[in-house]
């Protein structure tokens, strides 16, 4: 997949470099800001098991 990506971005090693780093930080972009906030109603992380007062102590 990325020497796919690799070989059919433009320019020499330089200017691919730059643009696989754009693609990458408009991948991460897009996940935190439309992926992750409609992902997390949906994951358990409120769900927890520890109880504040049940320490051994």
């Amino acid at each position: 997949m990325y020497g796919w990506i690799w070989r059919h971005l433009p320019g020499n090693a330089a200017v691919r470099a730059v643009l696989a780093l754009l693609l990458v930080l408009g991948v991460v972009y897009v996940l935190f800001q439309f992926v992750f906030p409609w992902a997390e109603p949906l994951l358990p992380f409120g769900d927890v098991t520890v109880d504040e007062g049940s320490g051994v102590g």
